[in-house]
């Protein structure tokens, strides 16, 4: 599949590039994805909208996700409050964003995703609104230059974090993958949350500002 083929917006073609870029980071050995994960978390350490967090969001990686946590140590050192999130229940594709701390009560979700137990969840004290967030971290299966995300395909972060298209306190939203998860473009969706920007290993894309 070749980039200009990449950038189709049909269905089936967003599908088939779904599971190509999926292949791409499952194919990274072992040590490819450790020594992947160091690389981004010190380019994250870097990133303005990390360093002056005090509320960070960020996820427990799955099917060759790239990994965010080896930046855990570093944000409880600058006593940084870290959450996930988590599927809220009875509710359409949207997420809580719930506390994770070394006593966190665990349970894997319906995908396999490891995410704090929903009795820990549902208590409103362990939970902070998605807007009194400073930063999230959050995955993506390709991404291009312009900071443009594909997730995985159910909404859950664009439903969650919809209020972001009306005026109103905000986090930023970091985006981060595997380099070889780059393509040339990806279309917008009118239900796109924009990223901030995206952190890979190799690198860091941020949206031209411009007109």
């Amino acid at each position: 599949m070749t980039f200009r083929e990449m950038t189709s917006t049909s269905p089936s073609d967003k599908q088939a590039l779904r599971r190509d870029l999926k292949r791409r980071r499952r194919a990274l050995s072992a040590q490819q994805q450790r020594q992947a994960a160091l690389a981004l978390c010190q380019r994250l350490k870097q990133l303005p909208e990390i360093r002056r967090a005090k509320r960070i969001s960020l996820y427990l990686p799955v099917n060759g996700e790239i990994d965010p946590t080896p930046l855990i140590p570093w944000l409880r050192q600058r006593r940084v409050a870290i959450y996930l999130p988590v599927l809220r229940p009875f509710s359409g594709n949207r997420l809580w964003f719930v506390a994770y701390d070394a006593n966190t009560p665990m349970i894997n979700n319906r995908f396999g995703i490891a995410e704090p137990s929903p009795r820990f969840a549902a208590q409103r004290r362990h939970r902070l609104p998605a807007w009194a967030l400073d930063t999230l971290i959050v995955p993506l299966v390709g991404f291009d230059q312009q900071a443009n995300r594909m997730g995985m395909g159910g909404g859950f972060y664009d439903r969650s974090l919809a209020f972001m298209r009306r005026p109103g306190p905000a986090p930023a939203l970091i985006g981060v993958a595997h380099a070889c998860q780059q393509v040339e473009a990806l279309p917008v969706e009118p239900w796109d949350i924009p990223l901030t920007a995206v952190a890979s290993d190799i690198g860091v894309a941020r949206p031209n500002k411009t007109g």
